[in-house]
């Protein structure tokens, strides 16, 4: 308690606090983290979501991205933790693509790797909301030109989209305080924004359930547990 006390005067006391989030904060949502003995990847291929594989096979990935991002993960709702971050009214980088921060009340939340609310044509380049497209077909493709559509997140070996990228940086360097939520620190290059914001004097809050790359190297507070729980009552201590 006395260590939730001492981030809560640093976040009273901070000028420009950014939130950074990763798969953990979503958990209590029933969203699986990728990575680890219960994620994504230990029973899914994760070589489905390379974009020369997409591009190669649309009707194979498009199987698993359904499953995935359009059938069971379609109804989760935000958690406590969305929503307590929401009432710090922050900007949130997060690298989340299930739009669940915006959900939450969120107002400026960076999608560092895009989202599955959007898909995009790979023909026209025109964008549609998920529930503007028929989910029924193999492979769904553009109302306007039926090119082929991808979710609008980024796939392996593709670029981190410009825009979140520097925006990510800006608020990095600009931060006096960031709130680091439920990222073991692994996936480059979202994981640098942290040291970045560290290297530029920001103070870092970390909520994790477990130690992750940065408790021993940058973290200056470390709040063991789980975000839906620690967030409510670090909220809660903020007033």
């Amino acid at each position: 308690m006395d260590k939730i006390k001492e981030a809560a005067k640093r976040i009273r006391n901070s000028k420009r606090l950014v939130a950074f989030t990763g798969a953990g904060i979503s958990v209590a949502s029933g969203i699986p983290p990728f990575r680890g003995p219960d994620g994504l990847w230990s029973k899914y291929d994760p070589s489905c979501f390379d974009i020369d594989y997409f591009l190669a096979h649309p009707k194979e990935s498009w199987k698993l991205i359904k499953e995935i991002f359009y059938g069971f993960l379609k109804d989760v709702k935000p958690n406590p933790a969305h929503y307590a971050l929401a009432k710090l009214n922050c900007p949130v980088i997060t690298q989340n693509i299930d739009n669940l921060h915006q959900a939450a009340g969120s107002k400026d939340v960076v999608e560092y790797h895009g989202t599955a609310e959007t898909l995009v044509c790979l023909k026209c380049g025109k964008r549609y909301k998920r529930s503007e497209i028929d989910f029924e077909k193999d492979v769904p493709t553009c109302p306007e030109c039926n090119g082929l559509l991808k979710p609008d997140f980024v796939f392996f070996k593709e670029p981190i989209p410009k825009e979140a990228f520097d925006r990510s940086i800006e608020l990095a360097k600009e931060c006096d305080t960031m709130l680091v939520i439920g990222t073991t620190g692994e996936i480059m290059p979202a994981s640098r924004i942290p040291y970045i914001a560290k290297m530029d004097g920001a103070f870092i809050i970390e909520v994790n359930i477990n130690p992750s790359n940065y408790t021993y190297e940058i973290t200056d507070i470390f709040l063991q547990g789980k975000a839906e729980e620690v967030l409510p009552k670090l909220l809660e201590e903020v007033g």
